[in-house]
């Protein structure tokens, strides 16, 4: 049985709407996700002997997640990872994205799906956020309708995410959790990593990730400083946390060996990602 609760967040600036948490339960995970930017702030893991700790990076309170903040548990689009030089050409037509990374577009630009508020449904074991991007946010192509959806099932987070395009767009939708299996201590959460199973010999605990995308960005947090302060006080220096980023190849709409990352008109974007809990 999963249960699932929901609870204002917190306010956003100037009347820009409310920001809701859904609590989703079952008898070996529970997580937290908020609408704004369906942001994953809290996934409680037991360990082998039973004690459950938040093993996600992020803040106890909304205003965390509206600071400059490197995308914290959010979904980041419309194209996860890196845009070369933030263009690229369709149908014999250039389009020129935000830049904000080095000379390249990260993540959806300056104002990516990180940063904006979604519309929530309520589901029997989870929850279902949707938006519709306009044409020419952040210079992409097309209205995109996107479905993310959060479900669990015992050990397992399933991460869905749907999208419909008005025109030809590239889409590439990610999770950036940023994990400790450790949980919430300055001790980086020593890993194992490369079949996408990570151990962490302290706890027990075991992430396995399985995705349908056609790849997994493997980030150890080099940019985390030690200047933000986390849940409970805590403090997030450099790799204090990693991230398994699944998604399509970087730069993959300049580049057409690589797998294709255009959605047409008519076509459906539909990927889901599961992140497996258990001890050992």
């Amino acid at each position: 049985m999963v249960s699932v609760t929901r609870a204002v967040f917190g306010d956003l600036p100037l009347g820009a709407g409310t920001v809701e948490k859904f609590q989703l339960q079952s008898d070996q995970l529970r997580v937290d996700i908020i609408s704004w930017g369906c942001t994953i702030t809290a996934l409680e893991v037991k360990d082998r002997q039973g004690r459950a700790s938040d093993v996600v990076l992020g803040f106890d309170e909304l205003e965390g997640y509206l600071q400059k903040q490197p995308y914290f548990g959010a979904v980041v689009g419309r194209v996860a990872n890196r845009i070369a030089k933030g263009t690229f050409t369709l149908d014999g037509k250039e389009y020129k994205l935000a830049i904000n990374n080095g000379p390249n577009s990260l993540h959806g630009g300056v104002k990516g799906f990180d940063k904006v508020l979604w519309t929530p449904r309520v589901l029997s074991n989870g929850v279902e956020f949707s938006r519709v991007s306009p044409d020419g946010e952040e210079g992409y192509p097309g209205d995109l309708k996107v479905w993310v959806t959060y479900t669990l099932d015992g050990g397992e987070l399933v991460v869905n995410y749907r999208a419909q395009a008005s025109q030809t767009t590239p889409v590439s939708l990610t999770n950036h959790s940023y994990f400790n299996l450790a949980g919430q201590v300055r001790e980086l959460a020593s890993a194992t990593c490369c079949s996408v199973t990570v151990y962490h010999a302290g706890s027990g605990r075991v992430l396995e990730v399985y995705t349908t995308q056609p790849g997994v960005q493997f980030y150890t947090g080099n940019f985390l400083d030690g200047t933000l302060k986390g849940k409970s006080g805590a403090v997030y220096p450099k790799h204090s946390g990693f991230c398994l980023e699944t998604q399509s190849w970087p730069d993959a709409v300049n580049q057409p060996h690589f797998p294709p990352v255009l959605l047409k008109p008519g076509e459906e974007y539909d990927h889901t990602t599961w992140f497996k809990f258990s001890v050992a």
